[in-house]
């Protein structure tokens, strides 16, 4: 369940500003005949009605868009669970997203000409056919096509969430991590949706500069989950996890058991909703090691449980033990363990 909050947070703070940004324009141009016609109806027309004849159309575009997103998470973690993504490939993807998310926000602040390809459209076809179903039609059916097309203009946020539902490896959590994510998106993007056409020029510029600086935070944010995934010492989630740490102990975890119950080369993790326990294990060098992952109930991104250093990935059950045999390792090793989504870290110690 901590994943499903921490998607459903991102969406409404960062995710639900850059959705605006990337596909707002779209929503907007659609949709002004509509506001026009209702700003310009006759006086005998309530305030309520006008509002409702608004929002409405939004409304169905918000609907669609979060039918066609939680659509997309289900396939994208199917897919998860056919084809298996290595822990290399998920951060190489993890730095591309940060480089266009970043590019994004430098193109939003006009710092160079260069930076205006980075950005996202549909086809021109399609575009030129959405403009033509919107010109002067005000059908109910134009925002619920608007919103299953933006599927097709994700903004950087968003294709941070599709990298994690696929690496869930479950069409049901890969949904589920959609569904939250865009559903937190939602009121933010109805807010400014709404108000947009009252914007002053003045206004707007200070919106989008808001936006930008979210951007390059997330840009930042993905970068370090990058270097998560390929098991580097360097990253700020890891620095942070060095300040609070939980205590540095060998398998005592696991329920029923004890230290003196196991050998020093058989360590236990328990892989909670909330991170793993212990952060850190200690291990024999030059010896193989048994490592127990232990759940119960787990709900959270931990069950995607990524080894950097020797490519390995698994989804854990729900509730199970994972047993990883981990070859032979040189005294001093220290290896890194992480989620998919980089959020959750932990190391083993080869120093016994």
């Amino acid at each position: 369940m901590t994943s499903l909050w921490v998607a459903f947070i991102t969406g409404i703070t960062t995710g639900g500003l850059s959705c605006m940004a990337v596909q707002g324009g779209l929503l907007a141009s659609s949709l002004a005949s509509q506001i026009e016609k209702d700003l310009a109806a006759p006086l005998h027309s309530s305030s309520r009605q006008r509002t409702f004849r608004i929002a409405l159309p939004i409304m169905l575009f918000l609907t669609s868009k979060l039918v066609i997103y939680t659509i997309l998470g289900a396939l994208l973690g199917g897919l998860g669970q056919v084809i298996q993504i290595t822990p290399t490939t998920q951060a190489i993807f993890q730095f591309v997203i940060a480089v266009f998310i970043l590019g994004n926000a430098l193109r939003m602040l006009n710092v160079h000409p260069i930076f205006r390809y980075f950005t996202f459209e549909p086809p021109a076809s399609i575009t030129r056919y959405i403009r033509r179903k919107a010109k002067g039609n005000t059908s109910l059916f134009t925002p619920i096509l608007l919103g299953v097309l933006t599927v097709l203009i994700p903004c950087g946020v968003t294709q941070t969430m599709m990298a994690a539902a696929l690496t869930a490896g479950s069409p049901l959590l890969g949904a589920a991590l959609m569904f939250s994510f865009t559903l937190g998106t939602s009121p933010v993007f109805f807010v400014l949706s709404y108000f947009a056409a009252r914007l002053s020029v003045k206004v707007e510029k200070y919106f989008v500069r808001v936006v930008a600086i979210a951007l390059i935070v997330l840009s930042v944010l993905a970068f370090d989950t990058g270097l998560n995934l390929l098991g580097s010492r360097y990253s700020l989630t890891r620095l942070v996890n060095s300040i609070n740490k939980n205590p540095a102990v060998a398998g005592l975890l696991q329920p029923g058991l004890t230290g003196e119950d196991l050998p020093a080369n058989v360590l236990v993790l328990n892989a909670e909703n909330n991170g793993y326990r212990p952060t850190r294990l200690h291990a024999p060098a030059e010896t193989a090691v048994t490592l127990n992952v232990v759940t119960d109930d787990t709900r959270s991104c931990t069950r995607a449980f990524l080894i950097p250093d020797i490519d390995f990935g698994v989804i854990l059950k729900a509730t199970g033990t994972e047993v990883i045999e981990i070859p032979p390792q040189k005294e001093g090793t220290i290896m890194p363990y992480t989620c998919s989504m980089g959020m959750y870290t932990g190391e083993i110690v080869f120093d016994l």
